[in-house]
């Protein structure tokens, strides 16, 4: 390539990074509406915000799900003609249910085998009546991918919550244990993203027993009490209502979720079904008018509305004396979908902006101090090849900025200690093209001959020295945490550009020097 063509390309790239480097420097709104929007995003410990070390209750999931198990076995047993009673979660890992019919075993059993093969029945207990008792668990290898299946999910859920909530650039992954690591820079109020995060959001619809006191010690079979907050004009006042166990309706059908206010100018949220969602609550509000609909969220009843007609469209609505703010929450968990899990806040710290500013000011001044001396340093030992090193320095700290606006990354306090240790990458890269053109000066080459074969034979050396540094910085990012990622980012931007600016920047500078002034200022 020609040298005028690598000129070119170097200024096409300058003006570019330009371009994008700009949105991220103070006092660039004017310019908002003819630069890029994407700029860089700064990380919890230089912008402040919100750390939080989240539990999964995986035994809970564990739990819930040999609970719909033994709902499943109830359902398929009357399928085929088999009475199964009382199916129950003991203890959160053990399944109970009861077969009243002896002969009915080995149909049971083929039931059990065909479709459950992941639960372990045992040899059933037999009654004094003649019944059997089974006694069930999952085996070791379901429990182990119910647990990891549980946490999988709650990361998702609860990624997809903090994208609702509208925070830039959060850090959310796995840790032992069933641990979740949450990071949200900028957010002020730890308490409502707590709330939000930590809102399992399980959302069922039941049909009321306005016909059973819900104060009585012992409910019939397939009723159950839940508490409901009623608006009894002196405030609000917790009441006992009772419901069918069956569950009619989970927020698994939920398609979408947005507050609104009504006449009054109360907030409430709505409900969009999906297809099958829709279909299920046509059905059940048309079978079931004049009946009340509980709207149950997380064990406590919301709203119990009187179904007046068949309600097609697949839309719904939740009332219960929302705030705004209330309301605007619950729409976010439900439209991210319900934990299949609780979560428990193990760790919850606040960084401060001040302590960040503090952070951004010290990582600043280290910067500065130490590309000053390396700028003098080169300045001083090389003359104007130092100085056009360090004008490639500038050009490498541009392109770092350009690379984390461009793809909107995260600047933390350890990428700042990249970009420095990047500065006096960038310049060893030049050290080692100067001492390859010295060498090939004192042999006797031309200034464009010992241009050439110096840029040449430093070329292979470096290329292969920083390749290797990108490999450890891209193990760095896929295996670190928030601000180790922030380090390996900055440093494979830097690398990069250091290469870029040494191998071909300055070449086509030296190149272009030695060819319209020969060995006439070429201070090496």
């Amino acid at each position: 390539m020609g040298v005028r063509w690598r000129l070119i390309i170097s200024l096409a790239v300058f003006v570019l990074c330009l371009v994008y480097a700009l949105p991220s420097l103070p006092g660039m709104g004017a310019l908002d509406r003819i630069l890029p929007a994407s700029r860089i995003n700064l990380g919890l410990d230089l912008k402040g915000g919100i750390h939080l070390t989240l539990g999964v209750e995986v035994a809970k999931a564990v739990s819930n799900s040999l609970a719909i198990t033994g709902q499943d076995i109830r359902r398929l047993a009357q399928e085929n003609k088999i009475v199964v009673l009382r199916p129950r979660v003991v203890g959160g890992t053990t399944l109970e249910f009861i077969l009243p019919r002896a002969e009915s075993e080995k149909q049971l059993q083929e039931i059990l085998m065909r479709h459950f093969p992941q639960l372990d029945a045992g040899t059933p207990q037999k009654g004094d009546s003649g019944q059997l008792r089974y006694t069930a668990h999952f085996t070791d290898a379901e429990v182990k991918r119910l647990e990891d299946m549980a946490l999988d999910q709650a990361l998702r859920t609860i990624r997809n919550r903090i994208d609702q909530f509208g925070v830039a650039e959060p850090d959310i992954r796995k840790q032992a244990d069933n641990r979740i690591q949450v990071q949200l820079p900028g957010v002020s109020d730890p308490r409502r993203a707590v709330q939000i995060l930590g809102q399992t959001a399980h959302l069922e619809f039941h049909l009321v027993r306005d016909d059973v006191d819900p104060g009585k010690a012992v409910l019939p079979a397939g009723v159950m009490a839940l508490p409901m907050l009623e608006n009894n004009g002196q405030g609000q006042q917790e009441k006992k209502i009772a419901v069918e166990k069956d569950v009619m309706l989970t927020g698994e059908d939920v398609d979408d979720a947005r507050p609104a206010f009504d006449q009054m100018n109360q907030a409430y949220v709505t409900l969009n079904f999906n297809s099958r969602g829709g279909r299920i609550f046509e059905r059940v509000t048309g079978e079931n008018v004049g009946k009340r609909m509980a709207i149950v969220l997380d064990g406590k009843v919301y709203s119990a509305p009187v179904i007046r007609e068949r309600i097609g469209g697949g839309r719904a609505s939740i009332s219960g004396n929302f705030t705004t703010a209330e309301a605007q929450d619950l729409a976010i968990v439900l439209r991210a979908g319900s934990l299949p899990a609780p979560v428990t806040v193990l760790e919850e710290r606040t960084v401060g902006p001040s302590l960040g500013q503090e952070s951004i000011d010290s990582g600043i001044r280290a910067a500065i101090v130490g590309a000053s001396l390396v700028i003098i340093f080169m300045a001083v030992y090389y003359g104007m090849s130092g100085i056009i090193a360090d004008i490639m320095l500038c050009f490498t700290m541009l392109i770092v900025m350009a690379g984390m606006g461009a793809f909107g990354a995260t600047l933390t306090l350890p990428g700042i200690a990249g970009i420095v240790l990047t500065i006096g990458m960038a310049v060893d890269a030049n050290v080692l093209i100067y001492e390859r053109i010295r060498e090939e000066l004192r042999n006797g080459f031309t200034p464009l001959a010992a241009v050439k074969a110096g840029f040449d034979r430093a070329a292979i050396s470096i290329t292969d020295s920083n390749l290797t540094t990108i490999i450890a910085a891209a193990v760095l990012y896929q295996f670190g945490t928030g601000p180790i990622r922030g380090f390996a980012v900055t440093l494979s931007l830097g690398i990069i550009g250091s290469m870029f600016t040494a191998i071909f920047v300055s070449r086509a500078i030296f190149e272009y020097w030695a060819r319209r002034n020969g060995s006439r200022g070429i201070s090496i």
